[in-house]
């Protein structure tokens, strides 16, 4: 149990606060809700190269690291097709120095055409890092390109091509900041060795006086249900064929997605799982082969992926996963092994709130979703899973017709 205080200051920035004097120390997480999904189509990575951007100065703070570092800090950010977070860890003592850089790079940044330049230039040579010279790197391009026709989610977070990165202007970097990084589009969790009444005190103090931004209404085009099986093939330089299966699947919030997430458990976690055990192990088909899900807030994928041993065909490696998810549709899942992964879900999320990063991202995160007090909620919901619901939920998503395959050969060689 998750046990904290909340507040909205009058520009709309929630404010949240998770007391813990078990610890010296204090976490200070701003999430925005703003990810990839809120991209224009000729203007993806956006979101991504914001994040980098924000470390570049702000108006009354020229570098960010550096003040934080001197108060024994450290931060980090991610961003996502739903959200980009930003958090900062140091001495509870020093909390202070963190609201006043993460308060002045929300009231304006520098906008400095230079340090743009160097962070386009950060962002284009991780995307040719890890998209185009890595093997296989191009494959969540392709397959969200397959699986979703309309909606935003069809292009990854790294954005679309290295043209809409280095295309970016200054003035459209304004115009999404000053839309999307405002008070009323924000999160604030505090957590650690911090009082709640002098956190809203200082949220008051430091956040209180920025401008709320413009109501943003999102008109977000949504996918039309997909009626037919798509299949792309491929050929590169990559060392074994690999092949790669996405289903349509509920959003984050759907009464159905923990019965998923127990179903990704019991195909894809541990040596003992159906995946790896059947196809991996006993038939020695795949040399590796996993399953994963997108935690978004609209429709998501359910993931399938492996790497196919040598002289098995792609038809013989689609087959046998799909002989394997149609058990699941057709058998009644057994209550050992149900009760087996709700034990391991229940160790990990257990687990998570030890760390108070950690219970100050999933109060952001839940915060964002709805409500923070779902993230206490969470455990009780994969509980209250049963077998029929979870062999129900199977039959939705492992349909023929939901499902995007993506095919990867290996170039021959000489």
């Amino acid at each position: 149990m998750i046990k904290f205080e909340e507040k909205t200051l009058a520009n709309g920035l929630k404010v949240i606060v998770h007391e813990d004097h078990a610890t010296s120390m204090a976490v200070v997480n701003v999430l925005y809700k703003v990810g990839s999904r809120d991209e224009e189509e000729t203007q993806t990575g956006f979101a991504h190269l914001f994040e980098h951007f924000m470390f570049e100065g702000s108006v009354h703070v020229p570098e960010f690291d550096t003040p934080l570092q001197n108060a024994g800090g450290e931060n980090n950010a991610f961003t996502s097709t739903d959200i980009t977070n930003y958090y900062d860890i140091l001495p509870a003592n020093n909390l202070e120095t963190a609201f006043w850089l993460e308060s002045d790079r929300m009231l304006s940044l520098a906008f400095d055409e230079e340090s743009l330049n160097t962070q386009k230039n950060v962002v284009m040579e991780e995307f040719k890092e890890h998209y185009i010279n890595q093997p296989y790197g191009d494959v969540w391009h392709k397959l969200t390109a397959l699986a979703y026709t309309t909606h935003p989610y069809r292009w990854p977070v790294i954005g679309l091509t290295l043209d809409h990165i280095e295309q970016v202007q200054m003035e459209s970097a304004k115009q999404f900041f000053y839309k999307y990084y405002r008070p009323n589009n924000a999160v604030l969790v505090v957590a650690g060795h911090v009082k709640a009444g002098e956190v809203f005190a200082l949220a008051e103090k430091w956040f209180g006086e920025i401008p709320s931004g413009e109501p943003i209404v999102r008109n977000i085009p949504q996918e039309a249900p997909q009626t037919v099986p798509r299949l792309l093939e491929v050929t590169a330089d990559v060392p074994v064929n690999a092949i790669y299966k996405a289903y349509k699947m509920c959003a984050r919030n759907h009464a159905d997605y923990h019965a998923a997430d127990l179903l990704r458990d019991i195909l894809s976690t541990g040596d003992s799982s159906r995946l790896y055990n059947e196809l991996v192990k006993e038939q020695k088909l795949f040399s590796s082969v996993s399953a994963y899900m997108t935690e978004s807030i609209d429709e998501g994928l359910f993931m399938i992926e492996g790497k196919l041993q040598e002289q098995v065909s792609m038809q013989q490696a689609s087959d046998a996963i799909e002989a394997v998810l149609q058990n699941m549709v057709q058998v009644a899942i057994d209550e050992t092994e149900l009760t087996k992964v709700k034990n391991k879900i229940e160790s990990y999320l257990l687990f998570g709130e030890v760390n108070i990063l950690n219970r100050a991202m999933n109060l952001a995160f839940f915060e964002m979703l709805g409500h923070a007090g779902w993230a206490n909620e969470e455990l009780d919901k994969y509980r209250a899973v049963t077998a029929p619901q979870m062999q129900r939920v199977a039959s939705e998503i492992f349909r023929p017709e939901v499902c995007n395959t993506l095919h990867y050969f290996a170039a021959a060689k000489n």
